[in-house]
């Protein structure tokens, strides 16, 4: 089965400083029939202008991953960590206990585009940390990268859940995924045009896919893969 959540159809809020469109409900955005896909909560597509950005917040038991489509964004939390993130590059911040953090734009000229996603752990009342990695997709055209699983497998980051995580680049290319049984798979459009299974979707869109063998992908784009359980 294929449910395709457009990208029209999200929650959209606009302030003076950010535009943001929610795939599931999350803050003023409430919808029951988009909550949450598996442990897949949150996936926010943000644009923070320059020289703006959110302040000093807390966050507990969640695994949160922010994935830079373009610009930069700067981080600071309660750990002492600071730091700042550039395409290509990703954040996994590991909520757990509790953390309070903030990110900015340091522009002072370009606005940011990213990417936040929310994880469910397993596992409550972990100790929070934080990390950043660079994540080499434009040398691996054409190919699934994985950038989180539950084991850290080939270098990823490792989070409290049974996931495992994908992004890639097409260009014009097919690029086949089997789905092991009683696995779930949700496919969000980062930018482009594709095709995945005869449907046609595009950026922001997302795509739930259940009680499915494989998929295939074609076009030109890229995209975030999650294999849940």
């Amino acid at each position: 089965m294929i449910k395709i959540r457009r990208a029209s159809e999200r929650g959209h809020i606009q302030q003076h400083w950010l535009n943001t469109h929610h795939t599931f409900s999350f803050g003023e955005y409430h919808d029951p029939k988009h909550m949450h896909f598996r442990s897949l909560r949150v996936i926010n597509e943000d644009y923070v202008k320059p020289n703006s950005g959110f302040p000093f917040h807390n966050h507990m038991d969640m695994e949160i991953l922010t994935y830079i489509i373009s610009g930069e964004l700067q981080h600071k939390d309660s750990l002492n960590n600071t730091s700042i993130i550039h395409r290509g590059e990703i954040q996994l911040m590991r909520a757990g206990t509790g953390i309070t953090h903030s990110e900015f734009n340091p522009s002072k000229d370009t606005e940011v585009h990213l990417l936040q996603i929310w994880i469910i752990p397993n596992t409550k009342g972990l100790e929070p940390f934080y990390q950043q990695k660079q994540f080499y997709l434009s040398d691996n055209m054409e190919k699934l990268v994985l950038i989180a699983s539950n084991d850290g497998e080939n270098n990823s980051f490792t989070i409290a859940q049974d996931v495992k995580i994908y992004a890639a680049i097409l260009e014009d290319t097919k690029l086949d995924y089997s789905i092991k049984p009683k696995r779930n798979i949700w496919i969000q459009i980062v930018e482009g045009n594709l095709e995945i299974n005869g449907y046609s979707v595009a950026s922001g869109d997302g795509i739930a896919i259940t009680d499915e063998l494989a998929i295939s992908i074609t076009g030109r784009g890229e995209f975030i893969l999650f294999d849940l359980n």
